[in-house]
């Protein structure tokens, strides 16, 4: 199939098929006579992998781990099951400081009436000082 039907079959765009071709995320396809990309219908799968693993928050070098883990199909899950572990700690890290940026943001909003001169807003007073 040519990258139109690919990237249409597996719900992406055509460029984001050639980046992932470069990132090594996706094999070198094979070429027709004219040229053209000819891929084949695992390439589909591949890229609904990738897709998925990236909602999931995994950045590309993780994908490219979590795909050659993939590939080892009679390996130990433990190696699979250790990325995932490692990937919830990473957002539950980045949950708990969001929670702690936007209760900061409350309160500062809260703070602040919203009229009067600007010198005497909370919100930019906080921005302004050093904090220790």
């Amino acid at each position: 199939m040519k990258i139109g039907e690919l990237a249409q079959r597996a719900g992406v765009s055509i460029d984001t098929v050639r980046y992932y071709e470069r990132q090594g995320l996706l094999p070198e396809p094979a070429r027709q006579a004219s040229g053209y990309r000819s891929y084949v219908s695992g390439d589909v799968g591949r890229l609904q992998f990738v897709r998925r693993a990236k909602a999931l928050g995994f950045t590309l070098e993780e994908i490219r781990d979590l795909l050659a883990l993939s590939g080892r199909r009679d390996d130990d899950m433990g190696g699979l099951k250790t990325a995932a572990t490692e990937k919830l700690a990473d957002v539950e890290t980045k949950l708990t400081e969001l929670t702690r940026i936007r209760d900061g943001l409350q309160t500062l909003i809260t703070a602040c009436p919203g009229h009067g001169a600007l010198e005497r807003c909370p919100i930019l007073h906080a921005l302004v000082e050093e904090q220790p």
